[in-house]
């Protein structure tokens, strides 16, 4: 399948990104390993050259999978994305450095602090001895090229994270968060987060697009409108999980059949799923505690 696929450019890197991104976490759930790395290289093969993964993801078996699949010559045609927990210097090291292993390869193209979800976790992360000085040592060792952040719990605690950085000089080259469809009519990540990241450059990367199938149970929206929504966004890709070749043919031909939405189409789609989205009851990474798996898991974070 070797339509073309749309790229966009991630922030201020120079780096060119495929309009979806794969996503990690299901490239571990896959029953069959052979399938999942089949899934990972067919997607490459079609153009999609952003994966995401993170070293807690199904315990490490997603960061095993997708380093066996970028095996062959494949690890040089992507740009290669995994996040840690740690929030000190040692944990984050340590994690790093067994992503590294598992993926099979010198240098983590993006790597971002993952899960900042609790009021704690910027000033954890830049306090001295913080996870912020294992990114530095890392990437002044070639290890990591760029750095960034996710959290789908609140577009405040996203904005703290960006406050904390400049206040300590740092300027993100990434930031991941759920941009979607049900997300733009509640605690809305689109309008309170992303209006700040295009003015600083920042890539920006779209996460739960069906958020986690939840939408598709609403039946006010199919999949093909999610990920077209999604990719409508000023985004520099929309990170899917695929669990299955079909799943991710079918996100291949959205991508490499894209149009943006007019507004008349984005107007229709938000008035249709606007009952559904209005209390964030499909939403439950922020609504919840489902999707906190360093709440459920503190000593991930040391």
């Amino acid at each position: 399948m070797n339509a073309v696929m749309p790229r966009r450019s991630l922030g201020k890197t120079g780096e060119m990104v495929s309009v979806i991104g794969l996503g990690g976490y299901h490239i571990g759930t896959q029953a069959d390993e052979k399938e999942s790395i089949s899934i990972v290289r067919t997607a490459i093969d079609s153009g999609v050259n952003f994966l995401d993964n993170c070293w807690d993801y199904n315990d490490g078996v997603s960061e095993i999978r997708m380093g066996r699949a970028l095996q062959d010559g494949y690890r040089q045609k992507v740009l290669l994305m995994t996040k840690v927990d740690g929030r000190d210097k040692k944990t984050a090291l340590k994690q790093i450095e067994e992503s590294l292993r598992r993926l099979q390869t010198d240098v983590i193209d993006l790597l971002q602090f993952h899960e900042v979800i609790q009021s704690s976790d910027p000033e954890r992360i830049f306090a001295p001895g913080g996870a912020m000085e294992a990114f530095y040592e890392a990437r002044e060792q070639g290890k990591i090229r760029y750095v960034g952040f996710t959290g789908h719990k609140s577009p405040e605690m996203h904005l703290k994270m960006l406050r904390m950085a400049a206040d300590n000089g740092v300027r993100f080259d990434a930031v991941q968060m759920p941009l979607n469809i049900m997300d733009a009519q509640y605690d809305s990540f689109l309008t309170q987060v992303v209006p700040g990241l295009l003015d600083q450059g920042i890539g920006i990367l779209a996460m739960k697009p069906m958020g986690n199938r939840l939408f598709l149970d609403s039946r006010a929206v199919t999949a093909r409108e999610c990920l077209r929504y999604a990719m409508s966004l000023p985004v520099s890709t929309v990170v899917t999980g695929c669990d299955s070749l079909e799943i991710l043919k079918q996100a291949l031909d959205v991508a490499s059949s894209f149009r943006p939405m007019s507004e008349l189409e984005r107007k229709q789609l938000l008035d249709r799923t606007a009952k559904v989205a209005s209390r964030g009851e499909y939403e439950l990474y922020k609504t919840g505690d489902i999707f906190d798996a360093t709440i459920r898991n503190p000593h991930w974070l040391g």
